[in-house]
């Protein structure tokens, strides 16, 4: 048997159960992470007419975030690794709370930025254009914080066999999020304005900020934690934990030259784009095919996501079926991968079969979207079961910001295809190119990370 097998045969109520409640911090998190990044994309109706934003206007607002998201991701898991768990997060939800509660003030930075950059001689962008920009870059920020965060805190508060299930159950608070999103924000914009939706929203942030404050410390200094769940927690073969906020000891070149964090990285690049495709151009799909207004859209868009959130748990517990039944830790992810990386595959039907209805392509796509859920629960465990966890942040950050890169391109490939095909009055065409790309991503990225790794190699010279 391999040693990295773990016995968990003791009772729960002998080991304790208090990681859970690290691991429920982490979902609510997650959850008003994704709430506050849609507040925006469910007013844009609204903003739309009463700023006059032309598509251009509100793409250039869009994506500012992507892409300011896809840089800090790589500077936010340096911070954690060097700041430590409790302070970083607790930083990161600050920066997003102020940065989501900034665009209700967004014709007030606009003008403060359109004068220093009239000042100087620059050209400038209408008001709420540039007010929004600026809220859309903070949040950004702090919202790039959220994950190198929670992986890490997930490492230093479960032992490997664990951590995908529970990674699983903290990320599905993303689709809570998306379900919650529609569900209040409209409501709040109808009877307060706009602006206090993204007042009412930002502020959820600060109280998890206390609830985090008041609940969490690393393990060793955690008075709330067993003695016996302390040791079941470290009782992976030759762990050593490392208290938290330990200095990182590698470089970004240094982590580089190791293929895991290529094989992470890789992976990310290629399925992270996959997410925000659906999420971004699934309404105007059903739209531009279905002629299905926003309020149509409603219920099966809850349909699907609350299909990703099943997906992102029973992905994350996948692997431990394996484990149970003797694989090490690398191959019981490694075949739960696979097994995940095959369900897109029917996405390819979405289109084919789209003449049947709208709840075809809905379906098959929340297979895919659940699928996604499931990989991205287990391709973010990888990190903490090959590398210390004093360096989790920093790797996972390497990783995010390759996956918010591989998202601006195919981001960027859908609207080409699109623009091209709708001129031709073939937009399905694009649609099915799209789909799939979506489709094959997974595998594609599996049989390269592989490749790179074909066999556990933790990394014990950082």
């Amino acid at each position: 048997m391999n040693q990295q097998v773990i016995d968990v045969t003791p009772a729960q109520s002998v080991v304790g159960r208090y990681r859970w409640t690290i691991c429920a911090l982490l979902f609510f998190a997650t959850t008003i992470n994704y709430l506050d990044r849609q507040v925006l994309s469910l007013l844009a109706p609204v903003l739309t007419e009463e700023f006059k934003w032309s598509n251009t206007d509100y793409a250039n607002i869009t994506a500012t975030f992507q892409f300011v998201y896809a840089i800090s991701m790589l500077f936010a898991g340096r911070v954690i690794d060097r700041m430590g768990t409790k302070r970083a997060y607790v930083l990161a939800i600050v920066v997003w709370s102020l940065g989501a509660i900034g665009h209700a003030y967004a014709i007030s930075i606009g003008e403060a930025v359109n004068t220093v950059f009239t000042s100087i001689g620059l050209a400038v962008v209408p008001v709420s254009v540039a007010g929004f920009m600026i809220g859309r870059a903070v949040l950004a920020i702090g919202e790039a914080g959220n994950f190198p965060a929670a992986i890490k805190a997930t490492a230093e508060y479960f032992p490997k066999r664990e951590r995908s299930f529970a990674t699983g159950i903290f990320n599905s608070g993303a689709n809570v999020g998306a379900i919650l999103a529609p569900l209040t924000v409209p409501l709040i914009a109808k009877h307060w304005g706009w602006q206090s939706a993204f007042i009412v929203i930002g502020g959820i942030g600060f109280l998890w900020m206390g609830l985090w404050i008041w609940l969490y410390d690393a393990p060793e200094r955690q008075p709330r934690l067993k003695a016996a769940e302390l040791a079941y927690i470290n009782s992976d073969a030759g762990v050593v934990a490392a208290p938290t906020g330990t200095p990182v000891k590698g470089s970004w070149f240094k982590l580089l030259g190791y293929r895991q964090t290529w094989a992470f990285a890789f992976g990310k690049f290629m399925t992270d784009g996959v997410w925000w495709f659906f999420l971004f151009w699934l309404p105007k799909y059903m739209s531009a095919q279905y002629g299905m207004s926003a309020t149509d859209m409603i219920i099966p868009l809850a349909v699907l996501y609350s299909m990703t959130m099943v997906g992102s748990i029973g992905g994350g517990w996948l692997p431990t079926w394996f484990l149970n039944r003797g694989a090490d830790i690398y191959h019981g992810r490694m075949k739960a991968m696979l097994i995940i990386a095959l369900c897109p595959l029917v996405v390819l039907l979405a289109q084919p079969l789209g003449y049947l209805g709208f709840w075809v392509p809905v379906i098959l796509i929340g297979i895919g979207a659940s699928a996604h859920q499931a990989w991205s629960a287990n391709l973010f465990t990888t990190v903490s079961d090959m590398f210390p966890k004093h360096s989790v942040g920093s790797v996972v950050g390497i990783g995010g910001m390759a996956g918010g890169l591989g998202g601006v391109l195919l981001t960027k490939l859908g609207g080409a295809l699109f623009d091209h095909y709708g001129a031709l009055g073939q937009l399905q065409t694009g649609y099915m190119i799209m789909f799939s790309i979506c489709a094959v991503a997974y595998l594609v990225a599996w049989t390269v990370m592989k490749m790179l790794v074909p066999q556990h190699r933790e990394i014990k010279g950082l």
